[in-house]
């Protein structure tokens, strides 16, 4: 492992997202940022250019009679527009509403109507037209389209924005946005309800900005591919923890070149959510099944990792010499997957899994588990190396209080937690008590060492008939280790009993169905199936062995489909949409309880 390094910004006050931008300026021609063009060559921005375009398309916002306080829509994948884009409102003092891509043209338009926003920039003519469609039920006037292949009538290209002269007063303007002012509304993904408007000013990101990047050695000797949606509160922390810190950030909005641009890039910087954690695991696990050989290897080097977690937490390399094997024979290769680079690997957005965090150190990479809501800005806590207890989501940040309810509901307060909910008064009054103490919704402990664990949300705890709470995600973080499966949602509340819904990983399903003859083609053949059914029971099986007598699954349902973003039962942090998937699947659920029940 690489020796910890001394972090640029550590001497740094932030009082507002603009100082970020003003250390980007400092930096002159140093490489920022990589993008790709369309023959998939990565191409280098400078501080200076990047700067420059920051200027130019603030200078055009003016030029449209964009003020103080308006707010203007961003609908793209990961790109370097996206970054000048955002910067470039802030720096004028507007208020950035970024939305997801993957959201319906309905759900697309409610956010622009509730946001007020007047201008919207997407990535590409097919968002355009999806804002077209609703337009007349918005307050948008102007369109702008960053791609120009297929220019849309009545859109303004995002190239045409940077060709505006520089906004004359820039640096005046900048420096008189104040730490109070708002600077985004980031809609909630609505696991739980509605989406939420999330009030978050120039202070409330920066107060955890400083605390993070006290945390992290980054540096300009680093670099990351930024890949999770910076619609998401998390990734965009991470993109300004980045450009703060000198990294260089390396844009894929493409999930195809991913794996390519790790090779490309070799990022010393990976943060990714649990999901994607659980495909390298169960690719890694595949890859091996096939040879006798290689599958004792993987398991001996597992086993060996699993007693050498101490030194690794510490973020020291095991000196013992069967480790170095191990090592040499498998986890290296593990690592070359991201590009053999990696120093910082993180997950967050969603429960690790201690299953899967432990997997990990077993096979030498010890992942930085953090926690955090869109509310708080998100960082409430973070493990770091030398500080890293497996389980935990890590000691919360210093400038933030918590406390543990009565009910067990984890509350904070402190500088970064919001300013309350667009256009929702009582969501607010509701969410934080008058001296200002926010209810995370989220159910948790603080051990004596000051290391948080969160259990569940307390909404989604489940409560039998005989008065046992159950909370659901540890479980259905076990069951989805395996390769087989791909969703769980488990059912119980107000039932005798506890069952399982379940979707499969399709591709290894399918590889499995053929080996016993069946026809990949008719999915619900394959999951009614007795011999694949077995397979999932002994999964079950697994679990259940761990399980207290309450909280045992009974029963469980197989579909023949997968859960998604886009067909709506995954938020696109990727955490489930239990609303969506009780009310989609009730009879599926009440097939698994009696009549009687």
């Amino acid at each position: 492992m690489q020796p910890q390094r001394t972090c640029t910004m550590l001497a740094m006050k932030l009082s507002t997202l603009n100082d970020v931008l003003a250390f980007v300026a400092g930096r002159g021609e140093d490489r920022v940022a990589l993008w790709q063009d369309s023959d998939n060559t990565w191409k280098p921005i400078s501080a200076n250019e990047f700067v420059a375009r920051v200027k130019s398309f603030a200078g055009w916002l003016r030029s449209q009679g964009v003020q103080k306080g308006d707010r203007i829509a961003l609908i793209a994948e990961n790109r370097w527009e996206w970054a000048v884009t955002d910067f470039g409102v802030m720096s004028i003092g507007a208020v950035g509403v970024p939305l997801f891509p993957t959201l319906t043209g309905e759900q697309t338009a409610a956010q622009l109507k509730d946001s007020g926003a007047k201008i919207c920039v997407v990535s590409n003519t097919e968002l355009a037209k999806k804002v077209r469609e609703h337009q007349g039920n918005t307050a948008v006037t102007t369109i702008v389209v960053m791609d120009i292949k297929q220019p849309l009538e009545d859109t303004i290209n995002f190239a045409d924005t940077l060709t505006t002269a520089p906004l004359a007063d820039f640096d005046a303007t900048t420096r008189s946005i104040q730490p109070d002012d708002l600077a985004t509304i980031i809609y909630t993904s609505g696991t739980t309800g509605d989406a939420k408007g999330v009030m978050l000013t120039h202070n409330h990101i920066a107060s955890n900005l400083e605390m993070t990047t006290s945390l992290f050695s980054f540096n300009a000797s680093d670099s990351c591919v930024s890949f999770l949606p910076l619609s998401h509160v998390t990734a965009r922390h991470v993109d300004y923890l980045l450009y703060a810190t000198g990294t260089t950030v390396a844009y894929c909005g493409r999930v195809d070149r991913l794996m390519p641009a790790f090779q490309a890039v070799k990022p010393t910087i990976f943060v990714a959510v649990p999901r994607l954690y659980e495909r390298i695991r169960h690719s890694v696990e595949q890859k091996s099944s096939g040879s006798p050989v290689k599958k004792k290897i993987l398991h001996w080097a597992i086993r060996t990792g699993r007693s050498h977690h101490a030194p690794l937490l510490a973020g020291k390399t095991p000196a013992s010499p069967l480790w170095k094997i191990a090592n040499v024979l498998v986890y290296k290769k593990v690592r070359a997957a991201f590009g053999g680079c990696v120093r910082y690997f993180v997950s967050g957005g969603a429960p690790l899994g201690i299953d899967l965090a432990n997997w990990f150190a077993d096979a030498g990479i010890p992942v930085l588990e953090g926690y955090g809501l869109t509310e708080t800005s998100p960082v409430i806590s973070v493990n770091i190396p030398g500080a890293h207890k497996i389980g935990t989501t890590g000691k919360t940040v210093a400038n933030l209080e918590c406390r543990i309810a009565e009910d067990g509901e984890l509350e904070v307060r402190g500088p970064s937690v919001f300013k309350g909910y667009w256009n929702k008064p009582e969501a607010t009054a509701d969410a934080l008590t008058p001296d200002g103490w926010f209810h995370t919704g989220d159910i948790g402990h603080i051990d004596s060492e000051g290391y948080l664990t969160i259990t569940d949300r307390k909404r989604e705890l489940i409560k039998t008939t005989n008065g046992k709470f159950i909370a659901p995600q540890p479980i259905e973080n076990k069951l989805k280790v395996s390769s087989l499966i791909g969703h769980v949602a488990l059912q119980g509340d107000k039932r005798k009993y506890v069952t399982a819904l379940m979707t499969p990983n399709l591709p290894v399903l399918e590889e499995r169905a053929k080996t016993l003859g069946l026809d990949t083609t008719n999915k619900t053949e394959i999951v009614t199936n007795p011999q694949i059914l077995a397979l999932f029971q002994s999964e079950l099986d697994r679990v259940n062995a761990d399980l207290a007598p309450f909280e045992k699954i009974k029963r469980f349902k197989l579909l023949p489909i997968e859960w998604t973003i886009e067909t709506g039962e995954l938020t696109p942090s990727m955490k489930l949409k239990r609303r969506i998937v009780a009310q989609r699947h009730a009879a599926e659920i009440a097939s698994m309880y009696g009549e009687g029940e």
